[in-house]
């Protein structure tokens, strides 16, 4: 059930009508639901219930401490990809041992400090990213915790710039080069070979290509336990995709979807290892924030034209990025709706580049002053946006209940430039 609804006539986060929000703290604002992102945490969490199950959060969809901290304290696990994710996480009050560190570029710096904090475990890449963690582990007296992130060469049928599992990723181990890497792997001094990961990517609606990349990670779970290489965690990744209201097929539903994960998993142990369990892992990001927040926007000056007419916003290109990036459709629903005819708009923002766009071709009936809220923003918004045109990042606020609170500020220009310095 979405947490945002009109009510008396006005949209509402849970229990808080939006122009109370854009009143206190101005606009662009990003609105976060409390209860909506709980509800899509417990979503993977309650299948796994009693078992040996970790949901690990993808924290580059959203890192805002708040959010972080609701997880950690919900038992969440979290999937970073860099040192500074880490930090986040622990200033949060998460755990780091329950904290996998993703990525193809990881440096010495970063090895070290995960080493130092106790990570749950390395997603391993490459080779070289092998030697160097092992270097760094034996230079630093540690042993370190690794898991191979596998292509198994599945098409998930989404956008290209987020399809990670197919053979011309950049991501992760060839499936054909894994069991060489694995033998590689197992034979580095200061690794512990612990387990096997994939993400295949990202806004997938039907798990059928996830369950198929799982097929493959127990069929090479089971090649490697012939060379006695036994693995203690199968990571399943995320990809789980949401609704933008295209009016596209539904995405799956997370219980739905977790559920056949453990069925097939339960399966294969029963026939093949005696019902011995092994730790399953999802790393979910955007099915667990992305429903939860909106980009609550005003309407500057309407502009109409011969071939456009265009509405012209408060929010831009470097405030949510997604259209612009990937020619993402995004639904985009007044505050207050109006009677009466409407006119086809795009909506852009106030940045000087001909690609900032929020939206295309949107029947609306609006005025100057009108609040608009983009639907589903809640992952790959913030995190994704700049400073461009010394434009501050927005602030965010966190519905619960009746009540908001201000997570972050909006930045100032001074705050800008503070970091820079003028030579003469």
């Amino acid at each position: 059930m979405s947490q945002f609804s009109y009510q008396d006539g006005v949209l509402h986060a849970e229990g808080v009508a939006l122009p109370a929000i854009a009143e206190q703290f101005g606009t662009p604002t990003y609105v976060y639901s409390k209860a909506q992102l709980l509800q899509n945490f417990r979503g993977y969490a309650a299948p796994g219930k009693g078992r040996d199950a970790l949901v690990c959060y993808a924290m580059k969809a959203n890192s805002n401490l708040a959010i972080l901290d609701i997880l950690a304290r919900e038992g969440a696990g979290f999937d970073i990809v860099s040192g500074g994710e880490l930090l986040r996480v622990i200033a949060a009050g998460g755990d780091p041992g329950k904290v996998i560190f993703s990525g193809v570029g990881k440096t010495v710096a970063e090895i070290e400090l995960a080493l130092d904090k106790g990570i749950l475990c390395f997603n391993v890449e490459s080779i070289p990213e092998l030697h160097r963690i092992n270097e760094v582990a034996g230079r630093i007296k540690k042993r370190a915790p690794v898991s191979l992130r596998v292509n198994p060469n599945v098409d998930p049928k989404t956008h290209p710039y987020i399809a990670t599992g197919l053979k011309a990723s950049k991501f992760g181990v060839a499936f054909s080069d894994a069991l060489d890497t694995y033998r590689a792997a197992s034979a580095l001094p200061h690794l512990d070979v612990v387990g096997i990961d994939c993400h295949i990517g990202s806004q997938l609606l039907d798990d059928a290509p996830l369950l198929e990349a799982l097929d493959k990670l127990i069929e090479l779970i089971d090649t490697l336990a012939g060379e006695g290489i036994h693995l203690h965690h199968l990571d399943v990744g995320g990809g789980l995709g949401i609704d933008y209201g295209t009016g596209d097929n539904a995405p799956v539903a997370i219980g739905d979807y977790v559920s056949r994960v453990f069925a097939r998993v339960d399966a294969w142990r029963a026939e093949k290892y005696e019902g011995k369990p092994i730790k399953v892992i999802f790393e979910p990001g955007r099915s667990i924030v992305g429903n939860t927040g909106v980009l609550l926007m005003s309407v500057e000056f309407l502009k109409p034209g011969e071939e456009k007419n265009f509405c012209v916003i408060d929010a831009a290109m470097n405030d949510m990025a997604r259209p612009a990036l990937y020619q993402a459709w995004m639904d985009v629903k007044p505050v207050t709706p109006r009677a009466g005819s409407t006119v086809t708009y795009d909506l852009v923002g106030p940045v000087c580049e001909s690609g900032d766009w929020l939206a295309r071709d949107r029947e609306l009936a609006v005025e100057p002053g009108d609040l608009l809220a983009m639907m589903a923003a809640g992952a790959y918004g913030f995190t994704m946006s700049s400073n461009y045109n010394t434009r501050g990042r927005v602030a965010e606020v966190l519905v619960d209940g009746d009540r908001f609170h201000l997570i972050r500020r909006r930045e100032t220009p001074e705050e800008l430039f503070a970091l820079e310095s003028i030579v003469r």
